[in-house]
């Protein structure tokens, strides 16, 4: 099976489960796929949108469910959780809406929201909403790239042999950046 054909298969999961996990680069990488024709533009949204919201959502039902709990009160006492709580308390609407744009506080911020009084009802509404947008906007630039990519040096499934292991070396230095930024703030 060729890589266009496990991408047409499995695409739409694929993103789902990247955006839950890894977030942008993961709709960049779809939008991509839509622009190639391997999957549908709509369908990649509602699936990064979707991967999106069920992991935002289970984070703040940690927050919530654990907010008194000893390993809570550690997490607290981290930077990312003190900036996250300071922007929801100046704009709460707002930042729950902006936070999943706003580097390094993806993971943070639906944890320390759920241990704020914001209603959940009023997370979920929110959270959907913005879920929807952030996936819309980074498979949109992913298409957008992809027209770039084929006009500057025409059509990248030439390039596929050459991509694929540039994009798997820069999937995995993110994910160690990722790693090594969560393990000096767990020293801090």
């Amino acid at each position: 099976m060729n890589l266009e054909a496990i991408i047409a298969q499995y695409g739409i999961w694929a993103v789902a489960l990247g955006a839950g996990l890894e977030g942008e680069t993961a709709l960049v990488l779809g939008g991509i796929a839509v622009h190639r024709e391997l999957i549908a533009y709509a369908s990649t949204i509602l699936a990064g949108a979707a991967g999106s919201f069920i992991a935002d959502q289970t984070f703040f039902a940690i927050g919530r469910k654990f907010r008194d709990g000893a390993r809570m009160k550690r997490f607290r006492q981290k930077r990312g959780y003190a900036r996250a709580v300071a922007a929801f308390e100046r704009h709460p609407t707002l930042f729950v809406f902006a936070f999943r744009f706003l580097y390094g506080m993806r993971t943070v911020s639906p944890i320390a929201i759920g241990t704020t009084t914001l209603p959940a009802r009023r997370f979920l509404v929110i959270n959907a909403l913005a879920a929807l947008v952030w996936s819309a906007v980074f498979v949109s630039l992913g298409y957008v790239s992809g027209q770039a990519i084929e006009a500057a040096f025409g059509r990248v499934r030439s390039f596929a042999h050459v991509l694929m292991p540039v994009v798997v070396i820069a999937i995995v230095l993110a994910l160690a950046a990722r790693a090594l930024l969560r393990r000096r703030g767990t020293n801090e």
